[in-house]
Formats: structure tokens, C-alpha cells, sequence
């Protein structure tokens, strides 16, 4: 289904920019009345991270006039991998501040906003107001749900792409656009639990894919911008890297989504985290009281060693993980041997057992397990090895 173009075209294209752009004018899908039309448009780009570093050069290259960038983070040396707007020049630098200087380098025509605050209930809406399509990169759930709820109050439709190992999806909400198209809530009414899907600090990406998926949202994009082509409303792209498919799949509106159904809850902005949660309530309540920093356990590994102290500390990542680095004296038992319970019989009976992941989300969930096993004094590691490399040990890798 084809949908009016979203933005009006400008009135004109100067002699620079019809050369710049021609490959585009030559196509008569495009022509000079689309590239006059992204000249006029003004896109969000949610994250100048994975996702929106491929979303924000290819979005310059194309010619839209207005990007903004709504991006709070600094660039890491682990970025690199797959964030390629940003250079080894650029770490420490600002994401936002580095990718308006990489787009000032594809194309000096584009006026750059930047937004390097957090998004929250408190500005999410005055950032989103004035622009004609937001282009979603996010990485957690909270801020998707956030992402998907502004819009729909603003009725300003969003390219959606996520990213996960050799894994993505992509698709286009915009309930505001057809009375039968869907919103993410009809995707996915509710968040996984806490800790059921890794984050991609925690489980990887494939640098690449990163650049498959932003490709969908800024094609997608200049679809709706220009009023061109069949775009995602309805519809989610599954990529799968490793078989190198591509499937697609019918998405209808849910008539009883929480946002967009006919009897809708969600009426305002709510509490995100909340409703996504870091942790379950389990593992909250299993760590209140049960969380020791990692300075604490840096002198419990000390009086080990001296023998007036004994107990075992399990680390619950994945073994690659564990190759990359590790808290000396620990022993590796991944998360999933503890929900399907073989980690227990692995367990001493007779000694205190201390607990660690990456940030201290999955030992958390291990911890109401072993505790619901009758462990009552085990503890686990606040800030997990993060903490400890930063802390501790910064010879060691950080990932």
C-alpha cells in the first residue's frame, strides 16, 4: 500500500545540489520533485549508535536538509566494531557531536540538530515536535516503548530496526497514517522479562548487520518522505545473516492494543522502566540486602587466600565471554544452567556462593534462583566485571 508523501517538496534545487544528487533525479520514481521533497524534510534520528550510524550517513548522502540526532552517550573504543560514523580520532568524544562532524563530511548541505540529552517523559515530546519522521535506533526496550508511544501522541510515523547477534528486524509504524495500521505495542504488547533477552553489550552483534538494517530504515524512510514505493506499515522484515533470508511478515493492528485498540490504557507517558523493568521482582528482592561492591569482593578474594574466609565465586556469563576476561578465582556456570537447574548440583552446600555477570542484571536473576534453592547467604556482585575492570583491574579488557 502507498502512502501520500510525508513532506512538501521545496521550491527549488540549486545547481550544486542537482549535481550531487543526480543519480537520484535520473530515477522517475525520484526525480527533482522527491529530491525536492527530502530537501525539505526534517528526520530524528533516534542513537548515533549501530543502527543510526549507517541511518545518519546514508540519510546526509541522500540529501535530507534537517537530521537531528538525539543521542546522550560519549564513543567507546567497543564501539568501532560497527558504529562507523565515529573514528579512532573520536573516542571519548561525544556520539553526537562525532557524527555531526562525519555528516558535515558526506554532505555539507544538511543542518545538524543535536538533542545530547537523555530521552525521557520530560522532553521526548518537545524533541519529537516539528520533525516529520523519526528514524528509531534505541537498543532497550524502555526507550522503545517510550519512542513508540510520543509518536503515536504527536502522530508522526517511526522507522523501527533492531539488531541482535546475526539477527534484525525492521518495520514502519504509523497508526496515524491508515486507520488499520499497526503500532510496536500491536507488535509486542509487552516487554520480554527482565533479563530474558540480552542486551547487545551482553550477547554481541555482527558489526555488519548493523549496516543491513539501517540500509531497511532509511530506505523505508525516503519512501515515506518522497510518497514512493510500498513501505513496512503493516509488515516486519526479518533478516536472518547467517542463512542470508529475508522474510516477511503481515503485522495487524491489535483492536485491543493498550495505545492505539479501541479501548485504549495508555492514554499519557508512563513509568518505562517500570514497565520494562531492569530486573524481575524476583531478583530485585533476591538483592536487596544480597549485593556487595566489588571492593568488598576484592577483600573476601584477599582473606580466601590468607584461608580465614571460604566460598565460591561463580560467574554466570557465557564462555566467550569468559575468554575476554574474568575475576581471578572464579568459575564459569552460564545463566542457562541455572534456569534449567543443572548449575545446582554444581554448587558446594557447605560454602557461601558469590555471584557475578557482566553489570551485575543476570547475576541478579541467579540469584533468586539459588536463593530459592535454600542458599540463604549467597551474595552476588553489584556492577559485575564492568565494575571490577574499572575499579579493580584495568589491565584487563573491558567488552
Amino acid at each position: 500500500m502507498s502512502f501520500p508523501a510525508l513532506v512538501e517538496p521545496a521550491d527549488e534545487l540549486t545547481i550544486d545540489e542537482v549535481r550531487r544528487y543526480s543519480r537520484h533525479l535520473i530515477i522517475p520514481d525520484v526525480g527533482m520533485t522527491g529530491q525536492k521533497r527530502l530537501k525539505n524534510a526534517k528526520v530524528l534520528v533516534i542513537g548515533a549508535g549501530g543502527l543510526g550510524s549507517p541511518a545518519l550517513l546514508y540519510l546526509a548522502a541522500a540529501g535530507v536538509h534537517t537530521l537531528g540526532i538525539a543521542e546522550f552517550d560519549e564513543v567507546d573504543e567497543s564501539n568501532l566494531q560497527r558504529q562507523i560514523i565515529h573514528g579512532q580520532s573520536d573516542i571519548g568524544k561525544s556520539k553526537a557531536q562525532s557524527a555531526k562532524e562525519s555528516i558535515a563530511e558526506t554532505n555539507p548541505y544538511v543542518d545538524v540538530i543535536l538533542h545530547e540529552g537523555r530521552l525521557d517523559n520530560d522532553n521526548v515530546m518537545d524533541v519529537f515536535r516539528g520533525y516529520d519522521l523519526i528514524v528509531d535506533g534505541t537498543d532497550n526496550f524502555a526507550t522503545r516503548y517510550m519512542v513508540n508511544d510520543a509518536a503515536y501522541f504527536l502522530g508522526i510515523p517511526y522507522v523501527w530496526g533492531s539488531i541482535y547477534r546475526f539477527d534484525g528486524q525492521a518495520s514502519v509504524f504509523a497508526p496515524t497514517l491508515a486507520d488499520d495500521a499497526p503500532c510496536y505495542r500491536c507488535l509486542y504488547p509487552e516487554p520480554p522479562p527482565p533479563g530474558m533477552v540480552p542486551s547487545c553489550a551482553e550477547g554481541g552483534v555482527l558489526g555488519v548487520l548493523c549496516a543491513s538494517i539501517g540500509a531497511i530504515q532509511v530506505n523505508e524512510a525516503i519512501k515515506l518522505l518522497t510518497g514512493i514505493g510500498d513501505p513496512l506499515v503493516g509488515k516486519l522484515m526479518i533478516y536472518d545473516a547467517l542463512e542470508m533470508e529475508y522474510r516477511k511478515l503481515k503485522v495487524r493492528k491489535d483492536p485491543n492494543c493498550a495505545l492505539c485498540g479501541e479501548n485504549p490504557t495508555v492514554t499519557g507517558l508512563i513509568d518505562y522502566e517500570s514497565f520494562c523493568g531492569a530486573v524481575s521482582d524476583d531478583a530485585a528482592e533476591a538483592a536487596a540486602g544480597s549485593t556487595i561492591s566489588v571492593v568488598q569482593l576484592e577483600h573476601m578474594l584477599k582473606e580466601r587466600e590468607e584461608g580465614t574466609r571460604d566460598f565460591v565465586l561463580v560467574d554466570v556469563r557465557e564462555p566467550n565471554e569468559y575468554e575476554i576476561n574474568r575475576i581471578p578465582g572464579s568459575v564459569l556456570i552460564p545463566k542457562g544452567d541455572f534456569l534449567n537447574g543443572s548449575a545446582l548440583e554444581q554448587l558446594p552446600s557447605d560454602k557461601q556462593v558469590v555471584m557475578h555477570c557482566k553489570s551485575g542484571v543476570r547475576s541478579a536473576e541467579t540469584l533468586a534462583i539459588v536463593k530459592g534453592a535454600g542458599y540463604a547467604d549467597a551474595v552476588h556482585v553489584g556492577g559485575g566485571v564492568v565494575a571490577w575492570v574499572n575499579q579493580i583491574d584495568p589491565s584487563q579488557p573491558s567488552y
